[in-house]
């Protein structure tokens, strides 16, 4: 999401006001014909789109947790001829990538997961799993002194760390994007190497 350059679809600019608005107001907050209006079109034009706001969120939930798991699933794939340094370096600058730039996800994930039909909270999990074990295998290569539920353990740790850019006040009191991102990437570093250090 963070990384294409084409112009948005009519959908996606729907899922990221939904997402802006959810997040700002809470889902139930906030009305389809708002959502219309943020995009230009009215609230019942959205039902071509989408079939009711459940749908949204569910589409924004599943969508991220498959995004984050297939983008590391490539960083490992075209990770031919460098370290397992490098690619957690990799994995941490995707996941900074999300967390500045798709920060109401953060903040709607927190708050409305448990909204979700069973059967997409179970696939958002699974997603979830699967991106954590995959961060895993690669912490504990670079980090051979890390047990394998003391890595796990710090692989959440570092995404509770990463994730916490909604509370860093709004987007034009950061730091700088860059500054941020390399702050959040030392700090994801640093808690690596103190989980290994404690043992």
């Amino acid at each position: 999401m963070a990384t294409r350059t084409d112009a948005p679809t009519r959908r996606e600019q729907i899922l990221k006001e939904a997402a802006r608005l959810f997040a700002d107001r809470g889902f139930h907050g906030v009305g389809v014909d708002e959502i219309g209006a943020a995009v230009g079109i009215s609230g019942p034009g959205l039902y071509r789109h989408f079939p009711g706001k459940d749908a949204m969120l569910a589409e924004l939930l599943v969508g991220i947790s498959g995004r984050l798991l297939t983008g590391a699933k490539r960083r490992l794939a075209e990770a031919d001829g460098v370290t397992s340094s490098q690619i957690l370096d990799s994995l941490i600058e995707g996941h900074i990538d999300f967390a500045l730039d798709d920060r109401p996800l953060i903040t709607l994930h927190d708050r409305e997961l448990d909204r979700l039909r069973d059967s997409d909270r179970k696939l958002v999990r699974q997603l979830q799993r699967q991106y954590v074990e995959l961060w895993v295998q690669v912490v504990r290569e670079v980090y051979p002194g890390l047990a394998e539920p003391t890595a796990r353990s710090a692989v959440h740790s570092v995404f509770g760390l990463l994730n916490s850019t909604p509370h860093l006040g709004r987007a034009g009191t950061l730091p700088g994007r860059a500054a941020t991102a390399e702050l959040l990437h030392r700090m994801a570093r640093g808690a690596f190497a103190a989980a290994e250090a404690e043992g």
